[in-house]
């Protein structure tokens, strides 16, 4: 079940529309019904909220206005480690910034900082 601040994919139609943020999901006073807030991450920033069933939350179709929707969980991507081991050539990497060049920005603000009086 997509629970406060699970990320989900909106589905409308079978077709993916949205990604929203969960921001609350409260009980309804109908009974079996929850008001779920989400932030719908899309410009501009609005959040909605819908009066739904925990089924529907935990990704069963329902109709809105008529449409056939669906709310997917999303999972992030697995990361790989930074150190890692080129299974190609058995090499083990010492360092991140030899393999993806990262710039700092604080040095790069003291190199392109106008020199002080």
């Amino acid at each position: 079940m997509a629970t406060v601040n699970d990320v989900i994919l909106i589905y409308l139609e079978d077709a993916p529309i949205s990604f929203a943020r969960v921001e609350s999901i409260l009980p309804d006073p109908k009974k079996g019904w929850f008001q779920i807030r989400l932030l719908m991450l899309q410009i501009p920033l609005q959040t909605v909220t819908w009066i739904l069933k925990d089924a529907y939350i935990n990704g069963e179709e329902f109709q809105m206005n008529g449409k056939r929707m669906r709310l997917e969980k999303i999972h992030a991507p697995k990361e790989t480690p930074a150190f890692s081991r080129d299974p190609d050539t058995n090499q083990k990497e010492t360092d991140v910034s030899k393999k993806d060049n990262i710039i700092s920005f604080a040095d790069l603000k003291k190199n392109h900082d106008p020199p002080a009086d």
